[in-house]
């Protein structure tokens, strides 16, 4: 917790130890002995004596906050091969201490392999396109074929409150702008239905409700100094309007299920509803969506990329030896990404030479988002 504060290891290590000798010289090393907020004091005391204050106590506070209330967090990194997107979701897995991370790469094959998706062993840019447009639009179609084999561990990050890396080249940042339109399209077909018509309907029609009093809208926009992109639950999961009926079929069902018994034991169930209705009532945490995507200079990963490639076509027999191709089409995979920019997704610059700033600026940019989200998960649920 003291490193996702941005103090550096070492100097975290030193404070947690230093709290240890104090809880062990004053017999509170029992947790019976001592109650969080004493034992956060004397964190904060030591914080504050090494030199690290009102800045990094607020952002430990912060972050404590955001995992006892479980808000879902999502971070999408994007960009074609070679751009660092491996190492960069690991060193930020490392400093925000998530456990979760997915390789889009190991999704792709295992679906190759182990189902009837339509996929192919050789990569999308290694194979003959006759247009740009060609080339993109195979591009997107796996990338949705991808996103569907993604769907269940997203559903467990959202259902838990759980947060999780996704970083790969499968990652089309347009199915999470349009998954915003789409909801919107579906809740203004729902005001026309009656609930007692589309029981079915309630989880979306409750979430349409909040959008129109502010509180599901969790998309910040893009300016000169930031250019935020946190998007809500309902803007990033492609079938996230299926997951809301399939839960409210259930849930429907089990109502259904119920219902002869409550008919035939009478009052004896009475109170059992109105449980029910507060749970439902009760709105989740909207997960926090931080989609970025990563460029290096041409002449950069042009030099990455024939180094990279090379070791691929001695490996990979499928892939043509003209590089030239290969590295025009990856290039048009990697504009393609960057055309969002103008939407309010982030480009991160990545060098070697300022590698370590990026990953700082990176660290600090997801603090600020998650605390923007968990202000808009506050805000809701103290509406």
């Amino acid at each position: 917790m003291l490193t996702v504060t941005k103090i550096p290891n070492h100097v975290a290590i030193k404070i947690a130890l230093e709290l240890k000798k104090l809880l062990v010289d004053n017999s509170l090393l029992d947790v019976l002995c001592i109650s969080q907020s004493d034992l956060e004091a004397n964190l904060f005391k030591l914080m504050e004596k090494r030199g690290y204050g009102e800045d990094y106590i607020n952002r430990y506070k912060m972050m404590t906050r955001f995992h006892h209330q479980r808000v879902p967090l999502v971070i999408l990194v994007c960009g074609t091969a070679c751009t660092g997107k491996s190492t960069i979701a690991t060193q930020l897995a490392q400093r925000l201490n998530l456990p979760n991370v997915l390789q889009t790469d190991m999704v792709y094959e295992l679906l190759r392999t182990s189902t009837d998706a339509p996929l192919t062993s050789v990569p999308v840019w290694a194979r003959d396109f006759n247009s740009p447009e060609e080339l993109i639009t195979e591009f997107c179609r796996e990338c949705r074929v991808v996103r569907k084999g993604l769907a269940g561990d997203l559903k467990k990050a959202m259902k838990d409150g759980k947060p999780i890396i996704i970083e790969g080249i499968h990652l089309d940042p347009s199915i999470y702008l349009m998954d915003e339109e789409k909801r919107e399209d579906n809740s203004r077909l729902e005001k026309t239905v009656p609930d007692s018509e589309n029981p079915g309907s309630s989880v979306e029609r409750k979430t349409e409700h909040q959008s129109r009093n502010g509180l599901t809208e969790n998309r910040i926009s893009p300016t000169k100094e930031d250019g935020y992109f946190v998007k809500s639950k309902e803007c990033t999961l492609e079938e996230g309007v299926s997951e809301s009926h399939e839960t409210s079929t259930h849930d429907s069902a089990h109502s259904q299920e119920k219902n002869p018994k409550d008919e035939s034991d009478g009052h004896k169930d009475l109170g059992q509803p109105k449980n029910n209705t507060a749970k439902k009532d009760k709105p989740a945490a909207e997960p926090i969506v931080v989609p970025i995507v990563l460029k290096m200079s041409d002449f950069d990963h042009k030099a990455l990329l024939e180094e990279w490639i090379a070791t691929r076509a001695f490996r990979d027999n499928c892939l043509p030896q003209d590089h030239r191709k290969l590295i025009n089409n990856l290039k048009l995979i990697q504009d393609y990404l960057c055309s969002f920019e103008s939407q309010g997704l982030t480009i991160v610059d990545i060098s070697a030479n300022s590698f370590p700033q990026t990953l700082d600026w990176l660290h600090s940019y997801l603090l600020q988002c998650i605390e923007r989200g968990l202000l808009a998960a506050c805000n809701q649920g103290g509406n």
